[in-house]
């Protein structure tokens, strides 16, 4: 009999670590739907803001939205306008990755460059791993390169012309921050 006391103790014990795993489950799976929902939000506000400052605020069908907020002259001296308005210089920026106006260091980093050749270069050319003051907008900007920006680089005063879609603030959370992440997703996810 007391074996039969033990057994129905662990089948309880059993059942009980059983109902843990299913909410502990429930749980996790609750998180990740909240934790989706607001990255999905989070991505729905930035292309309202995006829609708002192309002064696509009355457009109706989705699909026209697409058309007409594509990365073209137009829209960027619209943003463009905006960015004069709402940054707020000095401004400390670096790069996003090495890609776009960073390119040549993607041989060094992920290839076969030498990293004795690529401390070298970095001296003469701007690295994504630099902080930049940034100085000004620049008036001339292409469909293909979008808007381009005079920078200082911090550690040696070197000057230099590079492509907004590439940089980021080193001020998180800050509005700056989300001002140019807002002109960097519309740059990379509005062009066709």
């Amino acid at each position: 009999m007391v074996k039969k006391a033990n057994n129905k103790k662990k089948n309880k014990q059993t059942k009980s670590d059983t109902d843990q795993q299913i909410s502990h489950k429930e749980l996790l799976k609750s998180e990740e739907l909240l934790k989706q929902a607001i990255a999905d939000s989070n991505v729905d506000d930035q292309f309202k803001r995006i829609y708002k400052i192309l002064d696509l605020d009355e457009v109706e069908d989705v699909d026209e939205y697409e058309v007409r907020a594509a990365v073209n002259y137009e829209n960027l001296e619209k943003f463009l306008s905006y960015l004069k308005k709402e940054i707020t210089l000095p401004i400390i920026v670096t790069g996003i990755e090495d890609m776009g106006c960073f390119g040549w260091e993607e041989l060094y980093n992920i290839g076969p460059g030498s990293k004795r050749e690529y401390e070298k270069l970095k001296k003469k050319y701007p690295s994504f791993r630099d902080k930049y003051q940034l100085l000004c907008f620049n008036e001339n900007y292409d469909d293909e390169e979008g808007l381009y920006v005079e920078v200082l680089r911090i550690h040696d005063k070197k000057k230099f012309t590079l492509t907004l879609a590439d940089l980021k603030t080193v001020e998180e959370n800050s509005k700056n921050a989300q001002i140019l992440d807002d002109y960097a997703v519309w740059h990379t996810n509005f062009r066709y």
